[in-house]
């Protein structure tokens, strides 16, 4: 009896025990099929990538083979398409055609009104060009073009290139599309365009400057995805950057699907700065309400310290514009390490208006100051004391002391910091090991029992 006791308590619950076995082998059994398939996951990761980075190859040199044709045989076939379109590191095309729109209370971009000061407007314009030349716009290029080819088309009021009939009668269909467009699906015919070798006839024929604004930022989508840097940035100089100004002069303030254009063309760093922001300054006619919209664009988007090095040395060797500053100072606000050729280029930018008898925007002196603050330890002695003279000519009341105490409490290029050995001493003998003896045993007395 007592056997069977024994035999009980140690199987109580022998069904159980068994069902626990299983569901433990099953366990194991499915943790090794999971691992399993995750080194299949694992592989299939590695190869996607490995397509990814060859199809971005191929991609590269079959832009490279386009502009080569295109310079050999610039009369071409406008139907030169590449069989896959390029897509951006996000995938961005795939999600083109599920646009839903901008809503109303957003169609308009207007925080900035705090910025503008119209005393400062009023002393950017003596920094102005008197001779407003108009703006060159795609079409203006793609006529001038024709016109050399074919002198008879000059009593045309917008001639056509001489193409087939349906390619012309497609693309003037996407235009009237686009003109009307709000959201939703894009044309194919469109998404080709960045694939053709002649895409600024085609682009021509859809006339960009009477597309919708959401039709402007959904071809800066496609352009900026899919066009290489030379390309996209004729689109952002010819296209983009005419509107902009356009929809800013005659609003007052720019729609918010143009805003979102611009920031949109920041995701090529180069063709912005060459597309938009320099011939934008190189006009000599951009207004300080331009410039706190678009240097807005600037301040809230990362852009890589090469690029922003690049156009702070083009922007200090241009011909001077008043609202240049204002750029000038945006970007060193954004506290990149620049090179010395950059900082040196900044000072001798600044050292141009020592003999300038005109009174300079407040911006001006701010942009100095930004400059000092961020870089005085990098300058040179010489630099400093040419910047102090500078000082003596062009005054701010407010901003002048502090450029001038910025630049005496810090020290020269080449200099160490402050020679920390009067202190160096107490430290050491604080911080020496202590070397104990330990036949050196001090006595203690003891309490007698």
């Amino acid at each position: 009896m007592a056997k069977k006791k024994r035999e009980r308590h140690q199987n109580p619950q022998p069904f159980l025990a068994e069902d626990n076995d299983s569901m433990a082998s099953k366990k194991r059994s499915k943790s090794r099929d999971e691992l399993k398939q995750h080194q299949k996951e694992e592989k299939l990761i590695s190869s996607g990538m490995s397509s990814k980075i060859l199809k971005e190859a191929r991609i590269q040199q079959r832009e490279i083979e386009d502009e080569e044709l295109e310079a050999q045989n610039p009369n071409s076939s406008l139907l030169n398409v590449v069989e896959e379109p390029r897509k951006d590191d996000d995938g961005e095309e795939d999600d083109i055609d599920d646009f839903t729109g901008f809503s109303e209370t957003q169609s308009r971009y207007g925080d900035y009104e705090d910025d503008i000061d119209e005393e400062d407007e009023r002393l950017l314009e003596a920094f102005l060009s008197k001779e407003t030349a108009p703006q060159r716009t795609l079409a203006d290029i793609i006529v001038a073009k024709i016109k050399e080819k074919d002198a008879n088309v000059s009593s045309e009021i917008r001639p056509l290139p001489k193409l087939d009939t349906s390619i012309i009668d497609l693309y003037k269909g996407v235009g009237k599309y686009f003109g009307k467009y709000t959201a939703g699906k894009i044309p194919k015919a469109f998404k080709h365009i960045p694939s053709m070798v002649n895409w600024e006839d085609a682009l021509y024929l859809t006339e960009p400057e009477k597309w919708s604004p959401n039709a402007m930022y959904q071809a800066t989508r496609i352009f900026a995805s899919n066009l290489g840097v030379k390309r996209v940035e004729r689109f952002y100089k010819l296209v983009l950057l005419p509107r902009v100004r356009e929809d800013i002069l005659k609003n007052k303030r720019l729609h918010f699907a143009l805003y979102q254009s611009l920031k949109k063309s920041l995701y090529k760093p180069a063709a912005f700065f060459k597309g938009i922001l320099f011939p934008l300054c190189e006009s000599r006619t951009c207004s300080l309400r331009e410039a706190v919209i678009i240097g807005s664009i600037i301040q809230k988007v990362s852009i890589p310290m090469l690029h922003s090095s690049v156009a702070l040395l083009k922007l200090a060797e241009m011909e001077y514009c008043g609202t240049t500053s204002y750029f000038i100072k945006l970007l060193l606000e954004k506290k990149y390490a620049l090179p010395y050729r950059v900082l040196d280029a900044l000072v001798a930018h600044f050292m141009r208006f020592l003999e300038d008898s005109r009174i300079m925007p407040v911006i001006w002196h701010q942009s100095l100051l930004a400059f000092v603050q961020r870089y005085k330890n990098e300058l040179q002695k010489e630099d400093k004391d040419n910047l102090r003279n500078l000082l003596e000519k062009q005054k701010h009341k407010l901003v002048t002391p502090e450029i001038s105490r910025e630049l005496t409490n810090s020290r020269c290029r080449g200099e160490k910091e402050d020679d920390l050995m009067s202190i160096a001493s107490p430290i050491s003998v604080i911080n020496k090991t202590i070397e104990e003896d330990r036949f050196d045993i001090p006595e203690v007395p003891m309490e007698e029992d």
